[in-house]
């Protein structure tokens, strides 16, 4: 069976919006003179070290927790000029806090131990999206509107990694209200990525990734609906994990959730090195951390694994860059010689619609019949909703306090069928049977987080679709750990997501434990 003719019509003209869209800006907006400086390389060896590694050491006293903050406010200050990740910081509150931290050890008589399991992330610093609410720090999302909000509170599993120990060092820079796969707004501007700082970071957590792939911050906090924590971490070279949906919380983040946002938003944890994942999903979870059986261990020899290369050939996404097909055909390989494993290469012709189904379930109700809360309402809080066709209009005017992907966004919403397609209700179900028999409880599937490397800024415009590799994985309620892969010929990170069943995140986290020995995992774009 295939798409009604009104449904293809609606697909083509989406991209034909988009495409006038992405023309209009190309033609209208200023363009920045190019930037070729590059990052600094990390010099101090104390940013070189895991989040685990550090707490370790703070614990036994081979260093101060006043050193490694003081460390990563001299790293963000070195590099955020060039990134524009950090929006906000609080770097004098930090000091004061690592400090404590000293004195709190000096006085400890209970022992490392004690320590370690009270407080495993004692006197690290940690970077967090300026989505979450950190109490006494901007929670816009970007929006003008809303620049002198400040939260009030933590969000859960800000608090948990806090009472765990962490420090936070400031927030850091996300696309409009977190729909977009570029971090760009009128409010902090946009944010670059730290291997070419003429492409782009990533949304909605890209200032997340940018400071840490450009070892600004060795861990933080993501949020991910669409892929907005592993399209990131793809993009600039470090881990991250989306969980299984209703296990860490997400409240007190901005936008709220809405409709059936719920069932397909999670947050996660962001960071350099892999070893750090799992102990930070531990203390996120909080009291549902028992609900993914982290402290099982996994024998990935005993796993089976599996592979999908692309998506089948959906018009309306970019075909996979052949780097990115061969790199993912190496980890076959490698998984097959070293753990002596077969990989199956499968083909699931549902995922061919993966963003028509996003986009399908995206709009749908909650179970009250309740309506997600539209972008345009979002863009005009605490106002009223915007007018898509007068912002557009203003926009040409250079007078729209909102981004052009803002803008197309609330257009596309116009041309929203208003009742879901049967067809993609029976591909969505069918896929899920199908994705769940495949995978069971020990199953992992390989599987391509973009089709392309990092692009150059606002080339999201023209295809704005191609977060479909990820988007789906939401839909399905499925675990993904983002892992690197090296660096492309252009010198830009190369990556993967790996799936699991619902609930086996530790799955996908061992094996982004193996890819890293493997592979190499972050590398310091000031060295290459």
């Amino acid at each position: 069976m295939a798409l009604s003719r009104l449904e293809t019509a609606q697909a083509w003209l989406f991209r034909a919006i988009m495409g006038l869209l992405f023309a209009l800006y190309r033609l209208l907006s200023r363009r920045s003179p190019g930037v070729s400086r590059k990052l600094p390389p990390v010099g101090n060896p104390l940013l070189a070290m895991s989040a685990t590694q550090l707490a370790q050491k703070i614990r036994r006293r081979e260093v101060s927790s006043v050193e490694v903050v003081q460390a990563y406010i001299d790293r963000i200050q070195e590099v955020n000029p060039f990134l524009n990740a950090v929006v906000k910081d609080r770097f004098a509150a930090a000091l004061q806090e690592a400090a404590q931290v000293d004195k709190l050890i000096e006085e400890e008589t209970g022992g490392e131990e004690v320590l370690e399991d009270r407080l495993p992330l004692l006197g690290v610093p940690l970077s967090v999206k300026e989505a979450f609410a950190l109490q006494g720090m901007p929670h816009s999302t970007g929006v003008i509107s809303r620049r002198r909000v400040l939260a009030t509170v933590d969000a859960p599993p800000v608090a948990l990694l806090k009472r765990a120990g962490a420090i936070p060092m400031g927030v850091t820079n996300t696309s409009e209200l977190c729909m977009w796969s570029e971090s760009h707004n009128r409010l902090y501007g946009i944010t670059n990525n730290p291997y070419d700082l003429e492409r782009i970071p990533g949304g909605s957590s890209g200032g997340e990734g940018s400071i840490l792939g450009g070892a600004g911050a060795v861990i933080g906090v993501g949020s991910d609906i669409g892929g907005s924590i592993r399209i990131p971490c793809f993009f600039n070279g470090i881990f991250g994990h989306k969980t299984t949906p209703g296990v860490v919380s997400n409240d007190n983040q901005y936008p709220p959730a809405s409709g059936r946002h719920e069932d397909y938003l999670s947050t996660g944890p962001m960071c350099r090195y892999a070893e750090d994942l799992l102990p930070m999903l531990k203390i996120m979870a909080g009291p549902n951390a028992h609900m993914l059986s982290l402290t099982m261990k996994v024998d990935l020899k005993k796993l089976r694994f599996f592979t999908i290369p692309h998506d089948g050939g959906s018009p309306l996404i970019s075909p996979v860059n052949k780097q990115l097909l061969q790199i993912q055909r190496k980890v076959v390989e490698r998984l097959e010689a070293d753990l002596g494993v077969k990989v199956q290469e499968v083909c699931l012709p549902g995922l061919r619609y993966g963003f028509r189904i996003w986009d399908t379930y995206m709009g749908l109700p909650d179970k009250e019949g309740k309506p997600p809360q539209s972008f345009a309402e979002l863009m005009g809080e605490p106002g009223r909703p915007v007018w898509p066709l007068w912002e557009l209009l203003k926009w040409m005017m250079g007078k729209s306090e909102h981004t052009m992907a803002a803008i197309g966004l609330s257009l596309l919403e116009v041309f929203r069928v208003p009742k879901p397609s049967p067809f993609i209700l029976q591909q969505k179900e069918k896929l899920q049977k199908e994705m769940e028999e495949l995978l069971g409880t020990d199953g992992v599937l390989l599987y391509p987080t973009h089709p392309n490397v990092a692009p150059k800024h606002h080339h999201p415009l023209f295809r704005p679709f191609d977060f479909a590799y990820t988007g789906i994985i939401n839909i399905l309620g499925l675990p993904a750990t983002q892992c690197p892969l090296g660096l492309s010929e252009e010198g830009l990170p190369l990556g993967l997501q790996v799936v699991a069943g619902k609930l086996q995140d530790r799955l996908p986290l061992a094996t982004a434990l193996y890819l890293e020995k493997s592979f190499g995992g972050w590398r310091d774009p000031g060295a290459n």
